[in-house]
């Protein structure tokens, strides 16, 4: 069953953040909406954005397949973006975020996988 929860709150979470500090929403809103355009690019439909809180994950996306690798994608990302790590930990995230943009693909165009 996919949870109905904010999706900036979430990506805050995966980030160690709860969600009374609000200090860094306008960039994580960004970097948010800048992985919500890669994922478009990528065959996520629809171009979506986010404005704050108040957007859901099934406000994005109802697929639940999808979603299941949407969302830990996007907090990869956003971590690359607002707190990249470093060393192998760096590299064990790139190749992460490598093998879950190849499953998204996969499940936006399955004939591609052949």
């Amino acid at each position: 069953m996919i949870m109905e929860d904010s999706i900036l709150n979430s990506v805050k979470q995966k980030l160690g953040i709860t969600s009374e500090v609000t200090v860094f929403d306008s960039d994580l809103i960004d970097y948010i909406n800048s992985v919500f355009i890669i994922l478009n690019q990528i065959g996520v439909e629809p171009l979506f954005s986010i404005t704050g809180s108040t957007e859901t994950w099934t406000d994005f996306l109802q697929e639940e397949k999808l979603l299941e690798t949407v969302r830990p994608y996007t907090a990869m990302r956003v971590r690359m973006m607002f707190d990249p790590p470093s060393g192998s930990v760096m590299d064990a995230l790139k190749a992460n975020m490598e093998e879950l943009e190849w499953r998204i693909n996969i499940t936006v165009d399955p004939k591609k996988e052949a």
